[in-house]
C-alpha cells in the first residue's frame, strides 16, 4: 500500500507539474513576443508610403554601327528607310523679336525643301525619337558633322561639348520623374549662332515653360540669338534636378526617423538603391559642370558675352547640385550605420531578456533536477507539504534574482 501511495503522489505531481509548466511556457513566450515586437506593418510603411524612387534609361532603339565599320552614320542599315508615320516627332520654332512661327512637321522632305523664313533670326528644330534616316537628312541639310551625327545616336553618351568649324555639338542628360521612378534621357544639341537642333530620345521634355516664354512678346528669349536659347534649355534641364533631390531628401528624412524607431531588413534595401541612385545622378552632373564651363570659356565666340554672364548662372546650379548629392550621399551612408547600430542594439536588447529569463529559470532548475530524482530515501517526497514548499521555494527565488536585476538596473 504504500508503494501504491507513493506511485499516485508522484504520477499527480508528475500531471500537475506538466500543467503549471506549459502556463509557464506560454507566459514566457509571450514575454519573448513583446520584448522581440512585431512591426510587420513598418515594413509596409517604407515600401509604399515612402514610394522610393528608382533609376530607369528611357527604352529607346538603339542605333551602332558593328565594329570595325566606317566611322559615321552612313553604313548604319535603316540610313535611307524613313520612320513610320508617328514614330518620331518634329516640331521647328522660327521666331524673331516681332514674330513667331510653331510648325508641326510631318513630311521632312517637303519641309527641308523650303526656304527658311527671311524674318526669323532664331530656328529651334526639336526631334522627339531617335531614327538614323531623321539624323541623316538633318545632317545633309544643315552640314552636321557625321561622327557627331553617330554621338546622337550612340546613347547614352557622357555630357560633353565638341567644336566643329561653325558649330557646337551638345551631349546633356535630362532627368524627369515617370512614375516614382527617375528617367535619364539623352539630349544632343547642334549650335549655330541663328540655329539649335536638339534631339531626344523619347517624347515628351521639361522645355514647355520655354516654349511659352518664346510665345510672350518682349521676352529676352525673342531679343537674343540661339545662344540664349541655349543657356534656357540647359538652365531648365539643370534646375529640374533639384525637385528630384528633394524627393530624395523627404525619402532619407523619413527614413531617419523610421531606422531609429523599427529597423526593417526592407528598410536597408531601401537605403541601398537611394545610394545607387545618387551615384547615377552624381555620373550625370559631374560631366555636366565640365560641359557648363567649357560653355563659359571666351574662345566661343559663337556665344557672346552677356550670355556666358548667364552660363555662369547654370555653373553654379551644378556645383549646388553635386554638393547635395554628395550630402546625400553621407546622408545615406550615416543611416546605414545607423540601421547597423539599431539591429545590433535590438539584437542585445533580445538576448539580455533571453538571458535574464535563463538565469531566472537556472536556479530553479536545479532544484528541480535534484528532487527529480528517482532515490527512495529522499524525505521530502514524504512530507505533507513538500509539494506546495517547493513552489514557494521557486517564488522566491525567482523574486530574489529579479530584485536583484532591478537594482543592478539589468531590466
Amino acid at each position: 500500500m504504500p508503494d501504491e501511495s507513493h506511485d499516485s503522489r508522484n504520477t499527480t505531481g508528475r500531471a500537475l507539474g506538466a500543467r503549471v509548466g506549459k502556463t509557464i511556457g506560454k507566459t514566457i513566450g509571450g514575454a519573448v513576443d513583446l520584448a522581440v515586437g512585431t512591426v510587420e506593418n513598418v515594413g509596409r510603411l517604407v515600401g509604399t508610403a515612402l514610394r522610393l524612387p528608382g533609376v530607369r534609361n528611357v527604352e529607346a532603339r538603339r542605333h551602332r554601327s558593328a565594329p570595325g565599320s566606317v566611322p559615321g552614320i552612313e553604313s548604319l542599315p535603316d540610313i535611307n528607310t524613313p520612320p513610320p508615320p508617328g514614330a518620331v516627332k518634329i516640331r521647328c520654332i522660327d521666331y524673331a523679336k516681332d514674330r513667331v512661327e510653331m510648325t508641326d512637321i510631318d513630311d521632312l522632305e517637303a519641309f527641308l525643301a523650303k526656304p527658311r523664313p527671311d524674318w526669323a533670326t532664331v530656328r529651334w528644330i526639336n526631334v522627339d525619337g531617335l531614327h538614323p534616316w531623321i539624323v541623316s537628312r538633318l545632317r545633309q541639310t544643315y552640314s552636321f558633322h557625321t561622327l557627331a551625327a553617330e554621338d546622337v545616336l550612340n546613347v547614352p553618351q557622357r555630357p560633353k561639348v565638341e567644336p566643329y568649324d561653325d558649330e557646337l555639338f551638345i551631349v546633356t542628360r535630362m532627368l524627369m520623374m515617370h512614375e516614382q521612378q527617375v528617367a535619364a534621357e539623352q539630349v544632343s544639341m547642334f549650335y549655330r549662332p541663328d540655329l539649335l537642333v536638339t534631339f531626344q530620345e523619347a517624347h515628351g521634355d521639361i522645355w514647355q515653360p520655354i516654349r511659352e516664354r518664346i510665345n510672350t512678346a518682349g521676352s529676352r528669349l525673342r531679343t537674343n540669338n540661339a545662344a540664349y536659347l541655349l543657356y534656357a534649355l540647359l538652365d531648365a534641364i539643370v534646375d529640374h534636378c533639384f525637385p528630384i533631390l528633394e524627393h530624395f531628401g523627404d525619402v532619407l528624412e523619413g527614413m531617419e526617423d523610421l531606422v531609429v524607431e523599427n529597423p526593417e531588413p526592407e528598410m536597408l534595401a531601401n537605403l541601398h538603391g537611394i545610394k545607387r541612385q545618387l551615384v547615377l545622378l552624381r555620373r550625370v552632373m559631374w560631366p555636366m559642370r565640365e560641359v557648363v564651363a567649357e560653355l563659359q570659356r571666351e574662345d566661343h565666340k559663337s556665344i557672346n558675352k552677356s550670355v556666358r554672364t548667364f552660363m555662369r548662372d547654370v555653373y553654379d546650379h551644378v556645383i549646388q547640385i553635386i554638393d547635395i548629392i554628395e550630402t546625400y550621399r553621407e546622408m545615406g551612408g550615416s543611416l546605414t550605420d545607423l540601421y547597423m547600430s539599431a539591429v545590433s542594439n535590438r539584437m542585445n536588447e533580445i538576448m539580455k531578456v533571453l538571458t535574464i529569463m535563463a538565469s531566472l529559470f537556472i536556479p530553479i532548475t536545479f532544484i528541480a533536477g535534484v528532487y527529480g530524482m528517482n532515490f527512495d530515501h529522499m524525505p521530502e517526497l514524504h512530507w505533507r507539504y513538500s509539494y506546495a514548499t517547493i513552489w514557494g521555494v521557486f517564488i522566491a527565488v525567482t523574486a530574489a534574482l529579479l530584485f536583484y536585476f532591478k537594482r543592478k538596473r539589468w531590466i
